[in-house]
């Protein structure tokens, strides 16, 4: 796994989530510098932006295949 914040748009959901945990983990043991603290940090934004980006695609499409397009009275 890579810490640093290349390119993110081509992993899936599962991956992004997956990587991300561990990224968390990372920064919970403590770095052992600042700089790679910095890079995880990045890192893990980069993550979270496309575990989010994911989740607002999925609930777009279930929105609109419901029978109402997603309005809600």
């Amino acid at each position: 796994m890579t810490t640093d914040a290349g390119d993110v748009s081509t992993l899936t959901f599962e991956q992004a989530r997956d990587e991300l945990v561990h990224v968390v983990a990372q920064l919970e043991q403590g770095s052992p510098t600042l700089e790679e603290s910095l890079a995880l940090w990045t890192r893990g934004e980069a993550l979270a932006a496309r575990c989010e980006e994911w989740l607002l695609g999925a609930k777009r499409r279930l929105d609109e295949a419901r029978p109402d397009g997603g309005t809600v009275p």
